[in-house]
């Protein structure tokens, strides 16, 4: 078999079209069909990249014919020198041939280096999250009220101190997490899904363990502001820490791990960047771009009158502050996102209605 026919059948084995197959290896889909018609010819790098892809040689995909059984020509050059061992034991010359198909990967192979990037990203995300609430635990150890220094004025620049250096830590793993997800879905806007159910099955374990983790730290960290409380009249200071060091230490454990297997979900992560894709493309849905539409004109309106009635309510013009309309301002947000909650939920069911 020739290239073009070679990789025609891995395909459909696969049941890859040639678009997804092109979004794998980083091409386009037409120069997939070039060499399926062999108008063009694969750089070697993609040689390579197929060949991992599908778990075969390259002399196999470039010169062999992977429709058939590995290993006949030899098991029929070495015929006349087993043939007395195979009349003998005819189970032993089965078992020379039977299974032995070309090499061809039954499950799909992780070329883009998803795996990889699912772990770093929950790491980083998780990380960065803990980093801000750990920046805010350690700064409650220079409380004024009972900083482990004793009074002293650095205690107010000690905290402070803290609480920047962990925003900026916090900072420096969620913004290079964010940045490498939005470049992983554009460099590989199609992942095939090679997870097995023994990978799923661990990283539920993992869940539960990262869970039931957290969910401790928490409770320790509530006890020991409990103790602080009961034992010794107050919790400021390093019972807080302590609190809020354990409390980082579980969510990091809850974001880590639930990240991690959420993420597991490449269906998902597929349709994600097809969304994106035709969001760019301007090939969206006309029912996304009214739920888009929709929640943005509500969010905006909510954003109006939560400023008015912060800085134009009657009580706000006389000065005076402290009234409960201009305290509950804020209450305009939360009733904008319900709003768009339920009006996406009926534009979907409206969706869902007209498609039948």
């Amino acid at each position: 078999m020739s290239f073009r026919a070679n990789l025609q059948y891995l395909r459909a084995q696969r049941n890859l079209t040639q678009e997804r197959l092109a979004m794998l290896l980083g091409v386009s889909r037409q120069a997939i069909s070039k060499w399926e018609s062999e108008k063009a010819y694969p750089e070697m790098d993609k040689l390579l990249m197929i060949c991992d892809l599908f778990g075969c040689t390259l002399d196999d995909l470039v010169l062999g014919d992977v429709s058939r059984p590995a290993a006949s020509a030899s098991a029929a050059g070495s015929s006349n020198v087993d043939s007395s061992a195979e009349a003998a034991s005819p189970l032993a010359a089965s078992s020379k041939t039977a299974g032995i198909i070309a090499p061809i990967a039954e499950l799909a192979q992780d070329i883009t280096g998803y795996d990889e990037h699912r772990r770093r990203f929950a790491l980083l995300i998780a990380g960065g999250v803990a980093a801000i609430i750990a920046g805010v635990g350690i700064g409650n150890l220079f409380d004024s009220s009972n900083s482990i220094l004793g009074a002293t004025p650095l205690n107010d620049f000690l905290t402070f101190l803290c609480i920047c250096a962990g925003v900026i830590a916090g900072l420096a793993m969620l913004i290079p997490g964010g940045l490498s997800r939005t470049d992983f879905k554009r460099r590989h806007p199609y992942v095939e899904d090679f997870y097995t159910g023994e990978d799923r099955s661990r990283e539920l374990r993992l869940l539960v363990i990262g869970i039931v983790g957290g969910i401790s730290a928490i409770l320790i960290g509530i006890a020991v502001t409990v103790y602080a409380d009961d034992m010794l009249g107050g919790s400021d200071g390093w019972p807080n820490a302590i609190f809020l060091l354990l409390c980082a230490s579980g969510v990091f454990g809850f974001v880590y791990c639930g990240m991690r297997y959420s993420l597991l979900n490449i269906n998902a992560y597929n349709k994600a960047a097809e969304d994106d894709r035709k969001e760019h493309a301007g090939e969206q849905d006309f029912y996304d771009k009214l739920t888009g539409a929709v929640c943005g004109i509500i969010t905006m309106i909510a954003t109006l009158i939560g400023l008015c009635l912060l800085f134009l309510s009657p009580a706000a013009l006389r000065g005076d502050w402290s009234t409960a309309v201009t305290g509950m301002f804020w209450v305009a947000w939360p009733i904008g996102g319900l709003l768009c909650g339920i009006a996406a939920t009926a534009i979907q069911l409206f969706k869902n209605y007209r498609e039948r």
